[in-house]
């Protein structure tokens, strides 16, 4: 069953989520089906989303969902750690790498508010392992003046995300950005409709390829 199957048919805890993201999900979830991971949820919401999550990718994988509010350590179960906290909170966010170890997956469905997605962000990014993802979705949020952002507004979500597509190309810019962890060890950055997926992985091979080197052909 997928996971766009499993929303439908759902009769357990309820679970909130834009249609257009559950083929999302699949799209970049579904390599890590089956694996032994550590799956991060940002947002406990009323706990069927851990419910599908766990279905998805099976019973190696380790759900680890957290939020501020005390009530929803209820929907802890044997495969689905709950921990109470703030994203926004850099020494919680450690006690959760401590705890369970790097995750390979975060999905920040938290607060929404601006200033949380950008401390989450810039804390656990730099700390997944190779071949991890990064998705934060309702961004749209990140648009809204009650969510503390707003369009074009310094410290806005949005408005990092543009700058880590600057730190992506910092390689091509001959010195005027230095490389970051983002420029570094970043497969790509992928924009949708509310939703950012940040792609970690292995160096990428930049070296300009000519084959064949034929005499007088042009590379530009």
């Amino acid at each position: 069953m997928s996971l766009n199957q499993y929303f439908w048919a759902n009769k357990d805890r309820p679970i909130r989520k834009w249609a257009h993201y559950l083929p999302l999900y699949e799209r970049y979830f579904r390599p890590f089906v089956g694996r032994s991971i550590v799956f991060l949820e940002i947002g406990c919401g009323n706990g069927g989303s851990s419910q599908m999550f766990k279905h998805y990718f099976g019973p190696a994988a380790k759900l680890v969902s957290v939020d501020i509010r005390p009530e929803c350590k209820a929907f802890e179960d044997e495969q689905v750690s709950v921990r109470i906290g703030d994203q926004g909170d850099p020494a919680f966010m450690q006690s959760l790498i401590d705890e369970f170890g790097a995750p390979d997956i975060v999905l920040d469905d938290g607060s929404h508010l601006s200033p949380h997605m950008i401390r989450s962000f810039e804390y656990l990014y730099p700390r997944l392992p190779r071949d991890a993802l990064y998705m934060v979705e309702d961004v749209h949020a990140s648009y809204w003046a009650d969510f503390q952002g707003g369009l074009r507004k310094p410290g806005a979500f949005m408005e990092r995300v543009k700058e880590t597509l600057d730190e992506l190309h910092a390689h091509w810019t001959r010195g005027e950005l230095p490389e970051t962890e983002i420029g570094r060890h970043t497969r790509g950055i992928h924009i949708h409709d509310s939703i950012i997926v940040f792609e970690k992985g292995a160096f990428v091979n930049r070296s300009d390829q000519f084959i064949p080197n034929v005499e007088g052909a042009t590379r530009w």
